[in-house]
């Protein structure tokens, strides 16, 4: 083991963590009810008396080791009276395992020509996916950032342009959902580590994809947790200096809420955000049951509100729209809350968009129902046409994410037929929901293997079976098919994209609805979504049409070439005749099967 020089004379580099710099190292740790501090490791046979750490003030100590370089282990020893602690680095960007030491991050990176920009957030498409079970090579181990590179033209081709990633921040063992974050800064080993998931990054990017990353602020742990009182300080068995110590501290997942008042916790959690955004290069960030920051409950009882943590977010979100305002926050707050995506100068918290509990619920009790009959067509119509703010993008929108798939859930067809979710009745339902997806207002997600009908529930330990992609590989053509349209990719249904929705047909008989999306009107522009929620075919469907001319079916959802089993009922073609129809000046007819979806629209003109 080479000697390891004692701290320099010169002063400490800036940041927190440890900041390897060309002559060695930088340490700096908050630890305000310490006696002593030191740096500990291999270099230094964990001698604490080798390498001890200055008090800077406010709780803050520092050190400089020459010598030191990315790679080495090390801890932090901490002496608070009688009591010895020896701790990992809150700020470690790399551990050897969610029990191990941490490691002097490599913080060199070739990004070669990276310049990516972010999609308009009214084209993008996101696809949600857990690393672990994405795409592993071998059932024995999880998968890896790496093995994500490997699907990436895969996904390209489907027309995806945006990545939600389940979080893969350290958690204890290989497996998880990767909402137990042990050292929040530090990407999970078994994925392959830091340098892993840039060039994860830097791939997609390449393929035009954006990186949306899954953060997990509301609670800590509760396992391998070194966070967990961190200097030797707590209260009524409390976390300590990272945590509430009250009442505040309970969450879901364990009393491991972090105290939000806190100044030094606000800025660990805010420099979090900014380094997967800055140093990462991710392009948004999904943030976890925001509901359980700004509330202890998660609720809207004013009782049980945290002011302090709404302000955290609303701070972070200021700090990313005046750096970087390109790139996208997405809460999950869950509780129908204008002001989470309300403008930070309008009282609003500020994030670019949410997930929307109204959509996924109603569409999917909706698909769920049994009976024809019992469905509720009103409570779809409305939540079609709902926004935030006024703001068509402002709401996420989906029918199966990691939360609707699992927790005693299934996947959507599963739901409708337990065990034969392979069969006419659940395919065309499932997809009939998709295409709703894709053309209602909102940023539309999918969760991985939506598109090829992943059956069961979603497990970390079960991988997805790539072999059902080339298996229904028509379902996969239908799914690019609408993401193209969805995209405007062929120009010819743009209103897909724009902020105005009318849902201007409803037969709760016959279970029919139809609603038109524009940007700003005319051919090539106005788009209308013709869905039947019911068993029942119809030759010439009549519905209203806001323009004169000749109106082209674009997707029709029983096209035999997405699957042998469906029935090709003919849609095509129609010329508007003049007349009051639906409260529009013209009309059509077209064909219409079995729970199925026509999107249809005019050339330009």
């Amino acid at each position: 083991m080479p000697k390891i020089s004692s701290p320099s004379p010169t002063a400490p580099q800036a940041g927190m963590g440890a900041i390897p710099h060309a002559a060695g190292t930088t340490f700096r740790v908050w630890a305000p009810n310490a006696d002593e501090v030191a740096v500990v490791g291999p270099f230094n046979d964990w001698n604490h008396q080798t390498h001890p750490l200055t008090h800077e003030a406010d709780g803050y100590w520092a050190a400089d080791v020459l010598g030191l370089k990315p790679g080495t282990e090390y801890k932090f020893w901490l002496c608070n009276g009688k009591t010895e602690l020896t701790r990992n680095d809150p700020y470690a960007r790399e551990v050897t395992h969610s029990a191990g030491s941490s490691v002097v991050p490599t913080l060199d990176f070739d990004w070669e020509n990276d310049h990516f920009e972010m999609p308009a957030w009214n084209t993008l498409v996101i696809y949600e996916l857990h690393v672990g079970t994405f795409n592993p090579t071998t059932p024995e181990r999880p998968g890896t950032f790496l093995d994500v590179v490997e699907k990436l033209g895969y996904l390209r081709d489907l027309g995806i342009n945006a990545i939600e990633v389940m979080p893969p921040t350290e958690f204890p063992g290989g497996r998880s959902w990767g909402y137990n974050p042990s050292h929040p800064f530090a990407l999970e080993t078994d994925y392959g580590g830091p340098q892993a998931f840039k060039e994860l990054v830097k791939q997609a990017h390449r393929h035009g994809i954006a990186i949306i990353l899954d953060v997990v602020y509301n609670h800590f742990g509760p396992g391998d947790l070194d966070l967990w009182q961190f200097d030797g300080w707590q209260e009524n068995d409390g976390g300590g200096i990272y945590f509430y110590n009250d009442w505040r501290a309970e969450t879901p997942w364990g009393h491991n809420r972090p105290d939000y008042s806190r100044p030094e916790v606000r800025r660990y959690i805010r420099d979090n955000a900014l380094m997967w955004l800055e140093d990462y290069r991710v392009d948004g960030l999904r943030c976890d049951s925001i509901s359980h920051i700004r509330n202890v409950d998660g609720s809207s009882d004013p009782s049980r509100d945290l002011p302090d943590g709404w302000s955290l977010m609303k701070w972070i979100n200021e700090e990313i729209q005046a750096r970087m305002p390109w790139k996208i926050t997405i809460a999950e707050d869950l509780q129908g809350n204008e002001f989470i995506t309300r403008a930070l100068a309008e009282e609003g918290q500020g994030f670019g968009s949410q997930w929307d509990a109204a959509f996924v619920n109603i569409i999917r009790d909706a698909l769920t129902t049994p009976a024809d009959a019992d469905r509720d067509l009103s409570a779809v119509a409305q939540v079609l046409q709902a926004s935030y703010n006024g703001e068509a993008f402002q709401r996420v929108i989906y029918t199966e994410s990691h939360d609707e798939v699992a927790n005693g859930k299934s996947r959507v067809p599963e739901e409708i037929m337990p065990g034969e979710a392979h069969s006419w009745f659940p395919k065309k339902r499932a997809i009939l929901g998709a295409a709703l997806v894709f053309t209602a207002p909102g940023v539309p997600m999918l969760f991985q293997g939506q598109e090829f009908l992943a059956d069961g529930f979603f497990s970390d330990d079960q991988p997805l079976q790539w072999q059902r992609a080339d298996d229904l590989r028509g379902l996969v053509h239908l799914y690019r098919d609408l993401i193209g349209l969805r995209r405007n990719l062929a120009g010819l249904t743009r209103g897909l994209t724009g902020q105005h929705t009318e849902v201007f047909h409803l037969n709760d008989d016959d279970k029919i609805l139809a609603f038109r999306r524009w940007d700003e009107g005319g051919p090539a522009d106005e788009t209308i979504i013709l869905a039947n929620f019911a068993d029942v075919s119809h030759e010439a469907y009549t519905i209203g049409l806001p323009a004169a001319g000749r109106w082209h079916v674009r997707f029709n959802s029983d096209w035999q070439g997405y699957d042998q089993e469906f029935g090709n009922f003919e849609s095509v073609t129609a010329e508007a005749e003049e007349g009051d129809y639906d409260g529009q000046p013209f009309h059509a007819s077209f064909g219409l099967a079995p729970y199925s979806v026509l999107i249809i629209s005019q050339d330009a003109s």
